[in-house]
């Protein structure tokens, strides 16, 4: 069963809102073992809608629309469907009280304006929309399902919770759709891709497709597959991720929605321990990371940013002869960032960062995206050297990302 998506707009175009509608129904749809044929952005113009609904139903067996269904005159979706299932609007009892309702709980007069609200096409099953003025709009016309309805998320997303997914549901015989994302680390996508060649051409033989969804420092690896039987789908990529597993093990760090700074969080938690960062040319992004998932303050002390030598000398005791001597983006001011982090914040375990973000500051020994990473407890240090590359915020990011991955499996080995 497919489904084409449409956003009605000159906002959405004009790039003055976000269509995040899309993304949202899409998921929803995908799970229920709907497949997204096309999302389609268009403008509040009656030709457009017109050539674009019958262009959707070529493609699709259900064709969701959101958006222009509004009391102002540029909101012109609830007319235009008129013209296009060649009927006309009739007054709706229901929909009025619901308007009228909700005019009364803001204590706020309705015009006319909104009395036209509950007006709908003739030949529509109306879903009532009791967060909004704009109901929803059902047409089985054509064959196919088409479905209007309005383009503020949360009165959208309502009404296919309660009304759209469970009336697909009863419509269609739907398959189920398994997906299953494998997180990875510390390896480019095309480097990934290679090494993993003869297992993506095993996938392909099961009926399982591959998407490599790339992003800063690392790729998500999403593994698809549709059927009728659940527990089938589930055992045979279950079984397939296994032998990833037995391919990249140094490379997975996680699965589905999983972040880093959450593994990381659970991984100090389960063992009780604590943590402090001295980070240089992050900037602070990696304690940014650290701090947004909720609950780290149970396990992660603060931060210092000795972004200037005189800091990193004043504030962490590095040996300013070993500045001169190795640079501050080395081994050895590293890895003092580490171990004097530790003793300083009184912590089980630290993160040191020192690089060169750019665009400038290289030089021929070390260019641009040179970073030095350590991590260190009361016991052990390990430090490590990666050049990421000439992207600023991309070296900020990589960075961060590499050292939680870094520090990630320095916690297990302890």
């Amino acid at each position: 069963m497919k489904a084409e998506i449409i956003t009605i707009g000159d906002e959405i175009l004009i790039g003055q809102i976000i269509d995040t509608n899309s993304a949202w129904m899409a998921q929803e749809l995908n799970l229920v073992g709907i497949q997204i044929k096309q999302i389609s952005s268009i403008s509040d113009n009656r030709e457009h809608i017109l050539k674009a609904l019958d262009e959707a139903a070529e493609r699709a067996d259900i064709i969701l629309i959101t958006g222009g269904l509004g009391p102002t005159k540029d909101d012109i979706t609830k007319t235009t469907l008129c013209d296009y299932f060649n009927t006309k609007l009739r007054f709706d009892a229901d929909v009025f009280s619901d308007v009228e309702t909700i005019f009364r709980n803001r204590k706020t007069p309705m015009l006319e304006v909104n009395r036209k609200q509950a007006e709908v096409p003739e030949n529509c099953i109306v879903l009532r929309n009791k967060n909004g003025t704009a109901p929803g709009m059902w047409f089985a016309q054509k064959n196919k399902i088409f479905v209007s309805m309005p383009g503020v998320p949360f009165e959208m997303k309502a009404l296919m919770e309660t009304e759209v997914i469970p009336r697909l549901k009863n419509n269609f015989s739907l398959p189920f759709i398994l997906h299953r994302t494998v997180l990875t680390q510390g390896i480019g996508e095309s480097f990934l891709a290679n090494k993993i060649a003869a297992w993506e051409e095993s996938l392909e033989k099961s009926g399982i497709k591959l998407a490599y969804l790339p992003s800063s420092g690392m790729v998500r690896l999403r593994l698809s597959a549709s059927g009728k039987e659940k527990g089938i789908l589930e055992k045979i990529v279950a079984e397939k991720i296994k032998t990833l597993e037995s391919l990249i093990p140094e490379h997975i760090f996680g699965y589905e929605k999983q972040t880093l700074e959450e593994i990381v969080g659970q991984l100090l938690i389960e063992k009780r321990k604590t943590i402090a960062i001295a980070e240089s040319c992050t900037g602070g992004y990696l304690s940014h990371l650290i701090t947004r998932v909720s609950g780290s303050s149970g396990y992660f002390k603060g931060a210092i940013i000795p972004y200037s030598n005189e800091l990193k000398i004043n504030e962490l005791n590095v040996n300013p002869n070993d500045i001169n001597q190795f640079g501050a983006v080395s081994k050895e001011v590293v890895e003092a960032m580490a171990k004097n982090t530790l003793q300083k914040m009184n912590v089980d375990f630290s993160i040191a960062i020192s690089g060169i973000a750019g665009p400038t500051g290289g030089t021929n020994e070390k260019p641009v995206g040179t970073v030095w990473i350590a991590v260190a407890s009361q016991k052990n240090i390990f430090s490590q050297q990666f050049l990421f590359g000439t992207h600023r915020e991309r070296n900020i990011e990589r960075a961060s990302i590499t050292a939680l991955n870094v520090f990630r499996k320095f916690l297990l080995a302890e």
